[in-house]
C-alpha cells in the first residue's frame, strides 16, 4: 500500500466558515504529509463549500479546473453596506430597505443576468503592481481596477424575508458573488451585502461529494485514498 504522501489525485474538501482556502491547503499538507498540495478556485474565510485540492502530480490539473463554471447558494443582507461587500466588513452606511415581494426580489438578481463586466472589490487578492489589492484597501487607500468580463447564467431569489433575500447561482469562474450584492443593494437604493455564501458545485465536481475538513484530518489512509479522484476522471469533458 502506497504512503500517504505518495498519494495522488483530485480531493473534494467541504469548506468550512472561518479559514482562508490557504489554511486548508495547509492542513491537507500536514495530514499527507506532503508539499505539493494545490486548490482550483478559492473561497473567502466567511464562505463555505467545495474546494477543489490538487493532490501529488494532480497540481498539474489546475489550468484545466481553475475556469470551471461555479455554482452557489448564499444570502444578501439589506439595509446596509460593508466596505468589503460582506459581514466580514466594517458598516459604512445604514438605510431603509424598501417594500419589497419576493418577485421584486427576483427582479433586482434578474438585472445582473448575463454577459457583463465586473470590476474586482479593494478588499481582494487581486494585485496591482505587485501589491494585494486588500493590503490597500486597509490603509484607505482605492486605486482603479481593470473590469473583468463574466457570466451570470442562473440567478434565483429562493426566499425573501427582510432584510434577506436567499439565492441560488451559476456563474463563471472569478466572479465576486459579494460585489453583486453591493450592487444589487445599491441598485435598490438601501445598500446590501452578502451575509452567506456556499459553493455548492464546480462543472461536475459537487459539495455533496466532499469530505469535511475536519473528517479528513480524522481519516485512516483507506479512507483517504477512497476520496481521491484519479486525474484522468477529473478532466473537464471538453478537455478529454
Amino acid at each position: 500500500m502506497k504512503e500517504l504522501r505518495d498519494l495522488e489525485g483530485v480531493l473534494l474538501i467541504d469548506k468550512p466558515s472561518g479559514i482562508t482556502s490557504h489554511d486548508v491547503v495547509d492542513r491537507v499538507r500536514r495530514k499527507l504529509r506532503m508539499k505539493r498540495i494545490g486548490h482550483a478556485g478559492t473561497l473567502d474565510p466567511m464562505a463555505t463549500g467545495l474546494l477543489i485540492i490538487l493532490v501529488g502530480k494532480a497540481t498539474k490539473l489546475s489550468q484545466y479546473l481553475m475556469s470551471l463554471d461555479k455554482s452557489y447558494e448564499g444570502t444578501i443582507t439589506l439595509g446596509e453596506s460593508t466596505n468589503t461587500y460582506d459581514g466580514e466588513g466594517e458598516v459604512m452606511t445604514t438605510r431603509p430597505v424598501p417594500e419589497l415581494s419576493i418577485e421584486g426580489a427576483q427582479k433586482a438578481l434578474d438585472a445582473f443576468l448575463g454577459d457583463q463586466y465586473q470590476k474586482p472589490p479593494m478588499f481582494s487578492a487581486v494585485k496591482i503592481k505587485g501589491q494585494p489589492l486588500y493590503k490597500m484597501a486597509r490603509k484607505g487607500q482605492e486605486v482603479e481596477r481593470e473590469p473583468r468580463f463574466i457570466r451570470i447564467a442562473r440567478f434565483e431569489a429562493t426566499r425573501y424575508e427582510e432584510p434577506e433575500i436567499e439565492f441560488s447561482l451559476d456563474c463563471t469562474k472569478g466572479t465576486y458573488v459579494r460585489s453583486l450584492a453591493h450592487d444589487i443593494g445599491e441598485n435598490l437604493g438601501c445598500g446590501g451585502y452578502l451575509s452567506q455564501l456556499r459553493r455548492t458545485s464546480s462543472d461536475k465536481f459537487h459539495v455533496r461529494d466532499a469530505i469535511e475538513l475536519e473528517a479528513f484530518e480524522e481519516a485512516n489512509h483507506e479512507t483517504i485514498a477512497n476520496c481521491l479522484i484519479a486525474k484522468n476522471e477529473a478532466l473537464p469533458d471538453s478537455v478529454l
